[in-house]
């Protein structure tokens, strides 16, 4: 997590100072400044710092990984990295769903913005719940 916090800080502080670049220029140019570019890279700089700042709270908390130490091996990283479904229609119907709902959103059609966003819904919670068929029993008997 060392290094990532370190990059999304990093171009976070470009994007600062990108940001006022782009405003006192744009008031140079044209005696005002030039509100979307400059508000843009302002939620820029503040996405890669938000970014930044989660991946530094969280390093200070776990110990070093192997990517993060200098003497870190290869074979230190081995092992089960976790689970990942061999063949699933879910992300289809997911990214399905979001692109009608942006379709809607686009046309100003709140009837296909509103079935979008029920198919998203019901399309992350297919996938949330794609392994789990309901029938878990304990060892209480």
């Amino acid at each position: 997590m060392k290094t990532e916090w370190k990059i999304f800080l990093t171009v976070g502080t470009f994007l600062l100072g990108v940001t006022i670049l782009y405003a006192a220029w744009t008031y140079g140019e044209g005696g005002r400044v030039e509100w979307v570019g400059t508000v843009a890279l302002l939620l820029s700089f503040l996405l890669c710092s938000m970014c930044g700042g989660f991946f530094w709270f969280v390093s200070r908390r776990i110990d070093l990984r192997p990517e993060d130490r200098a003497d870190g091996e290869i074979a230190d990283g081995a092992g089960e990295v976790g689970f990942f479904s061999p063949g699933s229609y879910w992300p289809f119907g997911l990214a399905l769903a979001a692109a009608i709902a942006g379709l809607g959103l686009v046309y100003w059609q709140m009837w296909l913005l509103g079935a979008g966003l029920v198919a998203v819904i019901f399309a992350a919670c297919g996938l949330l719940f794609e392994y789990y068929s309901g029938t878990r029993r304990t060892a209480e008997h």
